[in-house]
């Protein structure tokens, strides 16, 4: 008999590397050797992509970046999630996404890199599990793709990049998925736990979006777990256990704390969790401002609730650049699979990751309350996992029927398609792009339909297949060079140019903040920071407004050496201008009325407490914020302007010293 020895590039690599060394690199025995390095590659291409350039965008969301800084200043900020040291009021969302980056911070010091840093290495670890949770099930050249394909997702690129809590969701929904697949093997109690408390702190970083995979998981346990039938219902219900105790231990303890001894709950409209799970950042995202609570409104960022939504100007270069083609790797996958046993693990996996999608899809694509376009992100790794497996569940099917070709040309050339109308939508951003990849594709699926098959004959459509998959990733990669290359800020980020039609790239929610001061403004009239200080005469304050994320270093300046005794420094309406001055200054700031100034805190009783008491000194008037308890005509605002005194304009506001107020028995 003869024996064929397989060339050096594809021959197992594991019986040339010790035992120590192949475990340590992933190596498996009688893989291929070009497995672990492309692998690799692929991680190095992501980090590249995520740590280059990172700290373009300053501190991005001033909103999560002074929650991280409140946190490292303080333990029980960090566990409130408060958006101040001083503990006054919260984030509107739970607290584990500003947790992550408030350790940084604390660690390293605040700066544009400890608060980004840990969205970029969660972005790296996220493809990472991606790959290895497709290798498990659909293969190394699947996992290769996915981990391609997720980590040039638009949206991903942004969000990881950002530090919106998505980066950190996304990374716990992966690793989640990763466990699970893993108790798909055996039926194991253990690895399902696993994935049910990493969902449950998924739970803890963004509520109810967390959830959005359950459905996934536990259709395809009862499905597609080995043992009976009543052992697969007991594994549901300790998983059910288990993400409910890992979802719900924070809420718990911040309901039985008193109201009076922890901050008040941002977003909500009685300082309760459960109310704001029900309103504003739980069923009133879903179903619109009727479900909402104070800043609930119309879901105006990304484009009119319905079927194609997610390829609308505001989604569509965002995410859809594959959708069509993982969609549709469902039924290819779920068909190719149909005569496998139950428990097939390649089987198991296209549900899994098919239901996964197909859940986003729906809820993105009908929510009627607020949806901001980087929420995709949740997308990148079903998309990823499921074009990986469909693309090579084709090429497998192009070796046996003939339109198994077609079916893998019909992918390239519709993405290529696709891409080329998405592209259309910025027709100053890398003109000619569509139309080569159209062209280009063209070529390619001919090749991938004429080429005969067979070990050595196949080699043309095995590099037909590589240009496919580069054609397919070209769009995308455009945009995620576009968007390594931008500063982006606030609370509406998309990735990317702005197509027609979309809203701009960084909208609602406030803006950045250059690390480590704000802008160059007027300072107090020829007394400085200092100068003024209680007379109420006009001192010259120059520079940006708060909610504008550059604050005038005179106004800093004035404030820090007239605190005195106070606990915060000033008192604002509204998070972002709130963030915008702590960010600058590193002391605590009063964010009156929560994210958007419309929380019901503090009351009036409340403010003048707090004027009483010494703890409050400043406030700046008709700074921002959407009509809250400082808006135009509260009894908030009246009662200041009544009884403060002027101490000068900052930007679109006035400045007040209401310490005369305690002196007047107001």
């Amino acid at each position: 008999m003869t024996t064929i020895t397989a060339p050096e590039g594809s021959r197992p690599v594991a019986g040339r590397l010790p035992t120590w060394l192949a475990r340590l690199a992933g190596v498996r025995a009688g893989e291929a050797g070009w497995v672990v390095p492309a692998m690799l590659g692929v991680a190095g291409l992501t980090a590249i992509l995520y740590l280059v350039n990172l700290t373009v965008s300053g501190y991005a969301n001033t909103y999560y970046s002074a929650a991280a800084l409140a946190g490292s200043q303080s333990w029980s900020a960090w566990f409130f999630g408060s958006i101040d040291s001083a503990n006054f009021i919260t984030i509107d969302k739970p607290p584990l996404g500003t947790m992550l980056i408030g350790l940084s911070v604390r660690l390293f010091g605040l700066s544009s890199s400890s608060i980004l840093l840990p969205e970029a290495l969660a972005g790296v670890g996220t493809v990472i599990l991606l790959m290895a949770t497709v290798r498990r099930t659909f293969g190394p050249a699947a996992a290769v793709i996915a981990g391609l394909v997720s980590a040039l997702t638009p949206a991903a690129v942004l969000i990881f990049r950002y530090n919106n809590p998505d980066a950190l969701l996304t990374l716990l929904l992966v690793g989640s998925a990763y466990a699970f697949i893993r108790s798909l093997e055996r039926g194991s109690l253990r690895w399902v736990t696993v994935a049910a408390i990493l969902v449950g702190f998924g739970f803890l970083t963004k509520y109810l979006q967390a959830w959005f995979v359950l459905p996934a998981f536990a259709l395809t346990w009862l499905v597609a777990t080995p043992g009976t039938l009543g052992r697969r219902f007991v594994g549901l219900v300790v998983a059910f256990v288990a993400v409910v105790a890992a979802s719900g231990w924070w809420v718990v303890v911040m309901e039985l704390i008193p109201a009076a001894n922890r901050p008040y709950v941002g977003g909500s409209d009685t300082n309760s969790v459960l109310q704001l799970l029900l309103g504003y950042d739980g069923l009133g995202r879903i179903f619109g401002p009727g479900g909402g609570g104070p800043g609930g409104g119309g879901g105006g960022f990304s484009g009119t609730p319905g079927l194609l939504r997610l390829f609308n100007p505001e989604f569509g270069g965002q995410v859809a650049w594959l959708l069509p083609v993982a969609l549709a790797s469902i039924g290819i996958g779920l068909v190719a699979r149909r005569r496998f046993a139950r428990n097939d693990p390649t089987r198991s996996a296209y549900l899994m990751w098919g239901l996964w999608l197909a859940v986003h899809v729906v809820v993105f694509s009908f929510m009627s309350g607020i949806i901001h376009t980087y929420y995709a992100v949740a997308m990148a790794p079903a998309i990823g996992a499921l074009v990986g497996g469909g693309l090579v569940e084709l090429w497998r099917l192009r070796e046996r029927v003939a339109w198994g070709g077609i079916a893998l040309a019909a992918a390239v050339t519709g993405s290529a398609v696709l891409a080329w109308q998405l592209l259309a939508r910025t027709p100053t951003f890398a003109p000619g792009l569509g139309v080569a990849i159209v062209a280009l594709s063209v070529l390619v699926g001919l090749v991938l339909v004429l080429s005969p098959t067979g070990p050595i004959s196949r080699r043309p459509a095995l590099l037909a297949a590589a240009i496919g998959l580069a054609i397919m990733l070209a769009g995308p990669a455009a945009y995620a060079a576009d968007t390594i290359q931008t500063a982006y800020a606030g609370g509406d980020p998309s990735a990317g140019p702005t197509a027609l039609g979309a809203s701009g790239r960084a909208g609602f929610g406030g803006g950045g903040i250059n690390p480590g001061g704000g802008s160059a403004g007027g300072g107090l009239a020829d007394g400085g920071a200092g100068a003024g200080a209680g007379t109420g005469q006009a001192g010259g304050f120059g520079g940006g407004l708060p909610d504008r994320g550059q604050v005038d270093s005179a106004l800093i300046d004035y404030l820090v050496a007239n605190r005195g005794n106070a606990t915060w420094i000033v008192a604002v309406n509204g998070a972002n201008e709130a963030g915008s001055i702590e960010l600058s200054s590193g002391l605590p700031v009063m964010a009156m009325g929560g994210f958007s100034g419309g929380d019901p805190a503090p009351t009036l009783a409340q403010l003048q407490a707090y004027v009483t008491s010494g703890q409050l000194r400043y406030v700046i008037v008709g700074s921002g914020g959407r009509g809250g308890p400082n808006g135009a005509n509260s009894e908030i605002t009246s009662w200041i302007t009544t009884n403060g005194t002027v101490v000068d304009s900052v930007g679109n506001g006035t400045l007040y010293d209401l310490s005369g107020a305690v002196s007047s028995g107001s």
